[in-house]
């Protein structure tokens, strides 16, 4: 059999893997969130409160639909026309073209002409974000961030540039077997170091203060037989007034982080509300399955690439020989655009039946509908999240169920319902 024959196999049995995975690891049903009991927290919340949000976002959709689309456009015309590749080649140029120089220097730099395309979107969004009083960065601390968000992507693209076209041109005819398992391996390393690397370069966290509350924190993770490390508490104000908290790291890294702004807006029993969800997660190793369903599809992705490959048209119009040489990059990002764009709504589906699995686990838990709807109701109201957002917009990206759907599901679980 050919390697192309190969890759066919090899494709149908990833797929086969992933659809098994998502069937099995994803909950296909959610707890009850009746409209009705929807409707009626909505009209129990503030209305002036409800339109400050829905105006929030309304500011915002310009900027990121717009981003969207004008990031769209940058991959498509630096992949489908000769442009990327000349690109790749001007920046490699002083280099003697060398192949190394094609790959990391041109690939990075094709990322990041389409970053500062977009460039002008992110300072709108951080313009509306102070504008509505959410953020609590100046400008100077905004591009600080944005720079270390650079510097650590192109950090990880180098490495990941260099490992794939060191692949490539070595093992031309079965590059795409040695890429998918580099890319699956690599997505496994990254759910493990990012925690541990990278969440200090933009927060400082220190362990929370002997008390009331990190002892019941971690009574909570014990009685759910979620061992954690300690519980941290992220200096998060320097950026933010939004609140929020999470489960970080495996194993003996797992920790609990606690937002300082949640800590001054939430109520004790409210804060142990947002962790149960966050050892929910952990409980039900969400982010291993994650992991391993990005692994998959990640092998998927480079072996579709591969057979991409052999599509005449598609080379031509990029200016390139092969989709495995370096100056091919720019086609390589445009096809994962694309494949980003296409698959948002399905992510976001998976993802809103995951957080609703980790809310009932948090109302199991704590056995606190009460509670738990209240810490809902201030996290719409300090994050100032859209209660009950445009349907299309909700079915395209929203991660989370909606407020209202949350606020209802404790309505329900306090009535005995799915329980």
């Amino acid at each position: 059999m050919t390697p192309r024959g190969w890759a066919v196999v090899t494709l149908v049995g990833l797929v086969v893997l992933l659809i098994a995975s998502v069937a099995l690891l994803v909950p296909w049903s959610r707890p009850p969130a009746p409209r009705a009991d929807q409707l009626a927290a909505l009209r129990e919340l503030a209305p002036a409160e409800v339109g400050r949000s829905r105006a929030f976002h309304a500011a915002l959709r310009p900027g990121s639909y717009g981003a969207l689309a004008i990031g769209l456009l940058a991959a498509l015309l630096l992949g489908l026309t000769p442009l990327g590749s000349r690109l790749i080649g001007l920046v490699s140029r002083p280099f003697g073209d060398h192949w190394i120089a094609q790959a990391v220097l041109g690939g990075l730099a094709v990322v990041l002409v389409a970053d500062l395309v977009t460039l002008p979107f992110t300072a709108w969004r951080h313009a509306v974000v102070d504008r509505y009083g959410l953020s609590t960065q100046s400008w100077g601390g905004w591009t600080v961030d944005l720079l270390k968000s650079y510097v650590v992507s192109a950090v990880i693209g180098a490495v990941a540039l260099l490992g794939f076209y060191t692949v490539t041109r070595f093992a031309p005819r079965w590059w795409w077997a040695f890429g998918a398992a580099g890319a699956a391996v690599l997505v496994v390393l990254l759910s493990f170091v990012l925690p541990v690397l990278v969440e200090p370069v933009f927060n400082r966290f220190t362990p929370m203060e002997p008390g009331p509350l990190r002892t019941e924190l971690m009574a909570l993770a014990d009685r759910d037989r979620v061992p954690v490390r300690d519980v941290l508490v992220a200096d998060a104000s320097r950026r933010t007034r939004a609140v929020n908290a999470y489960v970080s790291g495996f194993g003996p890294t797992r920790r609990i982080v606690v937002y300082d702004t949640l800590l001054r807006e939430a109520s004790p029993a409210e804060v142990t509300s947002v962790v149960a969800h966050e050892l929910g997660h952990a409980k039900d190793r969400d982010v291993l399955a994650g992991t391993l369903t990005g692994a998959l599809g990640a092998a998927a992705a480079v072996t579709v690439l591969y057979l991409l490959g052999s599509w005449g048209g598609l080379l031509r119009a990029a200016g390139v020989e092969s989709i495995g040489q370096p100056r091919a990059f720019a086609l390589v990002f445009a096809v994962v655009a694309v494949a980003g764009l296409v698959s948002t709504p399905a992510q976001a589906f998976l993802s809103r039946r995951v957080e609703a699995r980790a809310d009932a686990h948090a109302l199991a838990l704590t056995e606190d509908p009460t509670t738990f709807e209240a810490m809902q109701r201030r996290l719409a109201t300090v994050n100032l999240a859209d209660p009950d957002p445009p349907r299309w917009e909700y079915l395209y990206s929203a991660s989370h169920p909606s407020t209202v759907e949350r606020m209802a599901a404790a309505r329900a679980y306090g009535r005995g319902e799915g329980r």
